[in-house]
């Protein structure tokens, strides 16, 4: 098999499970991992949310980030996890930026990852989510689900879509069934 670095993208609502499927997908193929709230933390500890200095902040750490990756070792694979749905100028430039650092360390898998609403609100409001600083309104699962905002990364060409509905904690792993509607993959040819 070929040895080669990759960025492999976690791309889901908040309450979707990304940091959980992250932690274990490092742990097989011996990666790293970036969580979006290593990033937002800090921001959200030391400057006012929607502000000027919080975006300027989020945007210096990723570049700190994203330019730490790069120096990895080419076998290291990296896990990235986010929110990025819709469009707008700012989510946009940062889309841009996670394919850059994709191209750099090539290939770039998105990984977007759906849950229905009643478990994404039962994932949403878990006590444990508290602690890490993480959302816990149920009422943002429930306006995700109504928006139905399209996630960044469907038009790359090393794509999977997974309903990690039945994902729960006793449960290591997702079932993929065949010929079912919430999965669609494409690699690139020549990849493997």
């Amino acid at each position: 098999m070929k040895e080669y670095s990759s960025i492999i993208v976690l791309n889901g609502c908040p309450g979707v499970g990304k940091l959980t499927i992250g932690q274990e997908l490092i742990s097989r193929i011996s990666g790293r991992l970036l969580d979006i709230h290593s990033v937002y933390d800090v921001a959200f500890a030391l400057t006012k949310f929607g502000t000027p200095t919080f975006i300027e902040t989020l945007e210096r750490i990723e570049a700190i980030a994203y330019g730490l990756i790069r120096k990895l070792p080419a076998e290291v694979p990296v896990v990235l996890t986010t929110v990025l749905a819709g469009s707008s100028d700012w989510g946009d430039a940062k889309w841009k930026h996670i394919v850059d650092l994709g191209h750099d360390r090539a290939p770039l898998f998105v990984v977007h990852l759906h849950c229905d609403l009643d478990e994404n609100i039962r994932r949403i409001e878990a006590a444990d989510r508290a602690a890490k600083r993480k959302p816990r309104d149920s009422g943002m699962a429930k306006r995700n689900h109504a928006e139905g905002k399209v996630l960044a990364g469907m038009d790359e060409a090393n794509y999977l879509q997974l309903d990690v509905t039945e994902l729960s904690r006793r449960m290591p792993r997702p079932r993929l069934r065949s010929g079912s509607d919430t999965l669609r993959v494409r690699v690139q040819p020549g990849l493997f």
